[in-house]
């Protein structure tokens, strides 16, 4: 029993035996046949063994003498950064790049995962430079402009986060707004594709003026942010003059043609603590400052420049707005249009938005309009201003009896908001004798937009006696066909082309052409930004229907209109006051040509 016991034990040792030696040449073959590199180091960095994978991987026989250091394959500091890891942590994982032996080498990219036992440091090598490579590029296309290759929008506010967090560390931090003046015209007569070629020579012209950790992106079809971090204000003034030169400098080659492309830059000085959106608003505002400019095309913030209050003040506009309700502290005040065929019998006007602050002052109408624009609320505002305006005309019926119009303006946004749409029609509804004095002005811009909506509106609101106004007439278009789709009443001629009329003829030639038109369709018209008694002259001699401006009366408190005979009597110049009685007497008798030779007449003595 005891010998056949031993022959048991013995037969059980050599299966064991022989499945130990079957495990080791199996784990010998998987070593080998891995496709995952795998390896062995002592704890200085040497390779103890390495699976064919791993010699394929780096190109060489890691195991051969003169080439079994760690170090020798991959970047600087490689072999520290596995050495912390292992004693810090026991085992984990780390991103290497291969060192660059050859010029033509890309990086290759791997990924160690590795542990340390019994003395050892044993690991796998896995090649992800595809990978890497993939992510990379989605991360590049997640963060710039696919035809530029600078910085997107997305990409940039990334940059000037960084940079503002950098302010709290005492640095300096300056950013740029950049605007290429009318470069829609070289998109319009030469096509995108050569507009296209024109943004990325100029990206590679402003590039080239930039330092290390400056950067740009761009965030419009011709609109770019410049982040210059670590730079004052007087740097940054000098740089950005730099790249305007720059740009203006030379023109832009695009196969035989050359373009000429001007920019205009705001740039301000940011302070800790300022939030990315505040600041991105206001270097915009530096560069429309810039743009508007007649002398310059660079404009710069400091740190306290009124602008940064001022964006203050809109900010906290919108959130007054964000509830939906229209904010306290608006009021209307209202500005007589005066006929130029009968400027004693009639007192039309226009109701033009106000608002005081919390503590009396007046808040420059602009910033209101531009915070409810901004805050997508244009809409609180048109409502309370059509509201208040019928309720004011229902109120009054009896006292506005030389009142034919009222206009009011009409914002493209409420234009297209459904919910204000039916808010006004229902308010029409209620106060149906005062909308039949009600005018509703309609940017020509915002008609064009969409001709199909506006012209149901207008058909619409015409149902209700309410009369609508193309404002800003003239402004940007070369061709006026559409009119015959829109069945306006008045045509309202851009103020731009009345300011400073007769010291420009072409202005002039406009307006009578405008003034022509407008008779041919049955329309009238309205002339603003009329400053004085000259502009008035002129035209009431081309045949303007109406005229509005300083040169008649400002703006006037609701109580004043109550009390005024006409449009007329709010003239303070003797010498447009004599003009108007004399056109009063004699305008309805006069052709446009005796009405010429009358106010010649008048001027010789």
């Amino acid at each position: 029993s005891s010998l056949l016991a031993a022959l048991a034990i013995a037969h059980q040792m050599r299966i064991e035996n022989r499945q130990r030696i079957d495990a080791q040449a199996e784990l010998r073959h998987t070593f080998h046949a891995m496709p995952i590199g795998l390896f062995t180091l002592d704890l200085h960095g040497n390779f103890l063994s390495a699976n064919p994978a791993l010699a394929t991987m780096l190109g060489t026989d890691v195991m051969a003498p003169g080439r079994n250091s760690w170090a020798q394959y991959f970047h600087g500091g490689a072999w520290e950064q596995l050495h912390t890891l292992m004693h810090s942590e026991g085992d984990g994982e780390l991103q290497l790049q291969r060192n660059r032996f050859h010029a033509g080498d890309d990086g290759q990219r791997f990924m160690v995962k590795a542990t340390l036992a019994r003395g050892k440091i044993e690991g796998s090598l896995q090649d992800v430079t595809e990978q890497v490579k993939a992510t990379e590029n989605l991360r590049f296309m997640a963060n710039n402009d696919p035809l530029t290759k600078v910085y997107n929008r997305r990409g940039i506010e990334h940059v000037l986060e960084n940079a503002v967090r950098q302010l709290a560390e005492g640095k300096p931090l300056a950013l740029a707004y950049l605007d290429l003046d009318r470069f829609k015209l070289i998109n319009d007569l030469y096509g995108h594709a050569t507009g296209d070629e024109v943004l990325k020579q100029v990206c590679e012209r402003v590039t080239g003026m930039l330092a290390g950790g400056q950067n740009i992106g761009r965030v419009g079809g011709d609109e770019f942010v410049i982040v210059l971090p670590d730079t004052a204000i007087g740097l940054a003034t000098w740089i950005c003059r730099g790249i305007i030169n720059s740009i203006s400098s030379s023109a832009f080659r695009i196969g035989d043609k050359a373009f000429q492309v001007r920019g205009s830059i705001g740039v301000i000085e940011v302070s800790d603590g300022t939030q990315i959106r505040d600041a991105l608003a206001t270097a915009d505002r530096a560069c429309h400052a810039a743009k508007d400019g007649h002398h310059d095309s660079l404009v710069v913030y400091h740190k306290d420049a009124p602008a940064f209050r001022e964006r203050e003040a809109e900010l906290d506009l919108v959130e007054r707005l964000s509830s939906g309700v229209a904010p306290e502290g608006l009021f209307v005040e209202m500005q007589p249009i005066m006929s130029l065929k009968t400027p004693h019998e009639s007192l039309n006007f226009e109701v033009l938005l106000r608002m005081r602050d919390h503590d009396g002052s007046l808040v420059p109408t602009h910033r209101v309009i531009s915070a409810a624009e901004n805050s997508g609320r244009i809409s609180v505002i048109d409502r309370w201003v059509m509201s208040t305006t019928l309720a004011w005309l229902d109120a009054h019926q009896a006292t506005l009896t030389r009142t034919q119009f009222v206009c009011m303006n009409l914002s493209g946004a409420s234009l297209n908001d459904e919910r204000f749409i039916q808010d006004a029609f229902a308010m029409l509804s209620k106060n149906l004798r005062a909308a039949g004095r009600l005018c509703i002005e309609i940017t020509e811009s915002v008609a064009l937009h969409d001709l199909d909506n506006t012209r149901r509106f207008i058909d619409k609101v015409r149902g209700y006696g309410v009369k609508v106004a193309l404002d800003d007439f003239g402004a940007g278009y070369t061709s006026f066909s559409y009119l015959r789709e829109l069945p306006a009443d008045i045509l309202k001629i851009d103020g731009n082309f009345i300011v400073d009329m007769n010291a420009h003829p072409a202005n002039i030639a406009i307006v009578e052409a405008i003034v022509s038109l407008a008779m041919n369709l049955g329309m009238k018209t309205i002339a603003e930004w009329a400053e004085d008694t000259a502009t008035v002259q002129t035209l009431a001699e081309i045949g303007v229907d109406y005229v509005q401006g300083f040169a008649v009366a400002r703006p006037q408190d609701p109580t004043k209109i109550l009390t005024a005979d006409s449009a007329a009597s709010f003239i303070q110049d003797e010498a447009l006051t004599r003009f108007v009685r004399t056109l009063a007497a004699t305008a309805t008798n006069l052709s446009p040509i005796d009405l010429r030779n009358m106010i010649r007449f008048q001027d010789m003595h």
